[in-house]
C-alpha cells in the first residue's frame, strides 16, 4: 500500500493491522520495514508536517512512529503554514474555531503517565477542541514524565487553562517555563508533592500567565517567598489561594500575596511557619475573602486570631474554619464573633483551648451564624452547647458536633430558656457521653428539626430519642441512626406515626433489635421514602415480602447489608422490589447463593446490584 505525503513523495507501509489509536501505534513499537521517508532529517520533517492543512492529518502522521510523534508535538501552532487555496482556507478556519476552546480533560495516572502520552495527547487534542484541564497524578517508574512530555503540551495545547501536578517529582522547572510560555490564558494551578519545581519555575507562571486565578500548592520544599512575590506581582487577577506544608512560604510570601491580590476571595493556609504579623495582613487587606481557612498554625498565638477579629475588615468574610491552632481561645474566637459580621459558617476542628465561655459568647456575638460545626473539641460540655443554643439570635439552622468527648449527659433545666427555631439540620456523631437525657433537651430546644444524624450513639435509646420526635414540629426528612443498637421497633414506629409524610431518607444499619415489624410500618406509613437502609438488622424474608406488597413508589434504593435472616426465598419479592429500585446492595446477604444472585442481576439490569 502507498500513500503519498506532498506531491512526489511515495512511503511504502507494509500490510497490518491498523492501529486503533496513537497510544496502540507508538507503544507497540512494530517495525516492519524502515519507510523511505525515515531517511529525511528532522529539519525537513517539520516542514512537511507544519504543512499539512488539518489537525487529522497531524495525528494520523503521529500515529506512524515515536519519532514522528515527538516531532509533531515540538510544532507551535503560530508555526503551522495556512492553507492558500479557497477551499483550503475555509478548512483550516473551521479548525481554528475548534482548536482555541479548551474544553477537554485529560487525566494521566501512575504507568499511563509518559512523555509519549502526553506527546500524543498534545497533537490529538488540537483538532477536537483543545484540550482546557490536564491532570498528572504519580509517574511511570521506568518512563515517567519529564519536562519533554510537558513541552510538548505546551506546544500544541495553547488553549489550557488548568494544570494539576500530584507526586511528579521528575518534572522541574524547565517544563513549567514551557508552559508558561506556551500557555497564557493557563487560570489555575495546582503543584502537589513536585519536589523539582522551585522559585524559577514559580515566577515564570507569573511572568507568563497573567490570567491566573487559582493557586495551590502544597507539600514543594523549594518553592517559597520568592515565588509568592512574583504572583503577588504580576498575578492580579487570583482569586483563590492555598498553601500547605511548604517550609521555605513565610510571613514576607504570605503577606505579599495577600496585600496585592486585591480580587482575592477564598484563602487557605495550613502547615506554615507564618506568624500574628499574616493574620494581620489578612485582617487589613483581605476585604474581599469570603472563604478562610487555617490550620496547623502554629507560630500564631492569641493575640493574631484577636486581632483577626477586632480590626473588622473581613466583613465579608462568610465562612471560618480553624483546625489545630494553639491560638483559638475564648477570647479570639469572641472578638471573631463580634469583628465578623457576615459570617454565617463556623468549623472549629481539635481546637482544644475554647470552652463553654467562649462558645457561648461567640453565639452571642455572632449575628449572621447559619452553621457551627464542632469536631474533637473536648472542653466543650453539654450544658455550653445548651446555653450557646439558647442564646444564639440568628437564624442557626445546622448544628454538627463530632467526637466532642466532653459532652456529658446531665439534667439540665430548659424550660427557661427559648427555643432554637431556625434550626433545621443536627448532627450529633460518636459522641458517647451524649445520651438521652441530652436528646430530650435538644428537642425541647429545637422543635423545627428536620434532618437528624446520631451515627454512633450507642448509648440513647427508644425513652431518649421518642420525645425529640415528638417536637419535631416541621417533620423530619432525613434519618440516620448508623450504629444506635439499643433502638427498636418503637422508634420506627415513631417515625411512621409521626412523620411518615416527609421521612425521605431513613438509615438503621447496625441497629440490630430492628426486625420485620420496622418494616410492616415503613410499609404502611412512609409515602416519599427514596432511601432505606436495613443493613445488620434483624429482617427476614418474611419482612421482604411484606415490603414487596407494600405501594413505595418513590423507593429507590433499598440496602440488605449483613442481613443473615435474607435467604433465597427472598428472591421473588426482590425481584419485584426491583422493578422500581435504582440501587439494591445484597452485600455480605450469605444466605443468598450464587445462583440466585446471578438471577437477579440478569432480571433486574436496570438496577445497580452490590452483590
Amino acid at each position: 500500500m502507498y500513500t503519498t505525503i506532498g506531491s512526489n513523495l511515495d512511503v511504502y507501509y507494509p500490510p497490518t493491522k491498523r492501529p486503533r489509536s496513537i497510544f496502540e501505534a507508538i507503544e507497540r513499537e512494530q517495525y516492519y520495514q524502515e519507510p523511505g521517508i525515515e531517511v529525511l532529517p528532522d529539519e525537513c520533517l517539520f516542514e512537511i508536517f507544519r504543512r499539512l492543512p488539518s489537525g487529522k492529518e497531524r495525528s494520523s502522521c503521529a500515529c506512524v512512529s515515536k519519532r514522528w510523534l515527538m516531532l509533531m508535538s515540538t510544532i507551535c501552532k503560530d508555526e503551522i503554514e495556512r492553507a492558500t487555496s479557497v477551499d483550503e482556507t475555509v478548512s483550516s478556519d473551521e479548525n481554528q474555531d475548534i482548536e482555541d476552546d479548551g474544553y477537554l480533560t485529560r487525566c494521566l495516572d501512575g504507568k499511563k503517565a509518559t512523555d509519549v502520552r502526553l506527546a500524543a495527547i498534545a497533537v490529538g487534542t488540537s483538532s477536537r477542541g483543545g484540550l482546557g484541564k490536564l491532570l498528572i497524578r504519580g509517574s511511570n517508574s521506568e518512563r515517567g514524565v519529564t519536562n519533554l512530555g510537558l513541552s510538548a503540551v505546551a506546544h500544541g495545547c495553547p488553549s489550557l487553562r488548568s494544570l494539576s501536578l500530584w507526586n511528579v517529582s521528575t518534572i522541574g522547572d524547565e517544563g513549567v517555563s514551557q508552559i508558561a510560555k506556551g500557555c497564557h490564558i493557563l487560570e489555575k494551578l495546582d503543584l502537589c508533592h513536585c519536589s523539582s519545581i522551585s522559585n524559577k519555575g514559580l515566577i515564570a507562571i507569573a511572568e507568563g500567565c497573567p490570567n491566573l486565578t487559582t493557586l495551590t500548592i502544597e507539600s514543594c520544599p523549594n518553592i517559597g517567598n520568592e515565588g509568592l512575590q512574583a504572583i503577588a506581582r504580576l498575578c492580579t487577577k487570583l482569586q483563590s489561594i492555598s498553601l500547605k506544608d511548604c517550609p521555605l512560604v513565610g510571613d514576607h510570601g504570605v503577606s505579599s500575596l495577600l496585600a496585592s491580590a486585591s480580587n482575592l476571595s477564598r484563602v487557605k493556609l495550613q502547615t506554615l511557619k507564618i506568624t500574628d504579623f499574616s493574620l494581620a495582613v489578612i485582617c487589613h487587606y483581605g476585604k474581599a475573602i469570603t472563604n478562610l481557612v487555617l490550620s496547623g498554625l502554629k507560630n500564631v498565638t492569641e493575640r493574631g486570631f484577636w486581632v483577626m477579629g477586632a480590626a473588622q475588615g473581613l466583613q465579608k468574610l462568610v465562612s471560618l474554619t480553624v483546625t489545630s491552632c494553639r491560638g483559638i481561645t475564648d477570647t479570639s474566637i469572641e472578638a471573631i464573633g463580634k469583628g465578623c459580621i457576615n459570617l454565617k459558617q463556623l468549623c472549629l476542628h481539635r481546637c482544644c483551648f475554647v470552652s463553654d465561655s467562649g462558645l457561648v459568647a461567640f453565639a452571642k456575638a455572632a449575628v449572621s451564624l447559619e452553621s457551627l460545626q464542632l469536631e474533637e473539641c473536648n472542653r466543650f460540655t453539654q450544658s455550653g452547647i445548651i446555653v450557646a443554643l439558647a442564646n444564639i439570635k440568628t437564624k442557626l439552622k445546622s448544628l454538627s458536633l463530632v467526637k466532642c468527648m466532653g459532652v456529658k449527659d446531665i439534667d439540665m433545666e430548659v424550660c427557661m430558656l427559648s427555643p432554637c427555631e431556625s434550626l433545621r439540620s443536627l448532627v450529633i456523631q460518636k459522641c458517647p457521653g451524649f445520651g438521652s437525657a441530652s436528646l430530650a433537651m435538644i428537642g425541647k430546644l429545637c422543635p423545627r428539626l428536620q434532618h437528624l444524624n446520631l451515627t454512633g450513639l450507642y448509648g440513647i435509646t427508644d425513652a431518649g430519642l421518642l420525645p425529640l420526635l415528638e417536637n419535631c414540629e416541621a417533620g423530619l426528612v432525613n434519618v440516620n441512626l448508623t450504629g444506635c443498637w439499643n433502638l427498636t421497633d418503637k422508634v420506627v414506629s415513631a417515625l411512621a406515626r409521626l412523620h411518615g409524610g416527609t421521612l425521605e431518607v431513613l438509615n438503621l444499619d447496625g441497629c440490630w433489635k430492628i426486625t420485620d415489624a420496622s418494616l410492616v410500618a415503613i410499609a404502611n406509613n412512609f409515602l416519599v421514602l427514596n432511601d432505606l437502609d436495613v443493613s445488620k438488622c434483624a429482617i427476614s424474608d418474611a419482612g421482604i415480602a411484606l415490603l414487596s406488597r407494600a405501594s413505595l413508589p418513590s423507593l429507590q434504593v433499598l440496602s440488605l447489608s449483613g442481613c443473615s435472616d435474607v435467604s433465597n426465598k427472598s428472591a421473588p419479592f426482590l425481584t419485584k422490589l426491583g422493578q422500581t429500585l435504582l440501587g439494591l446492595n445484597l452485600q455480605n446477604c450469605n444466605s443468598i447463593g450464587s445462583s440466585t444472585m446471578e438471577l437477579l442481576v440478569e432480571k433486574l439490569w436496570r438496577c445497580d446490584i452490590l452483590a
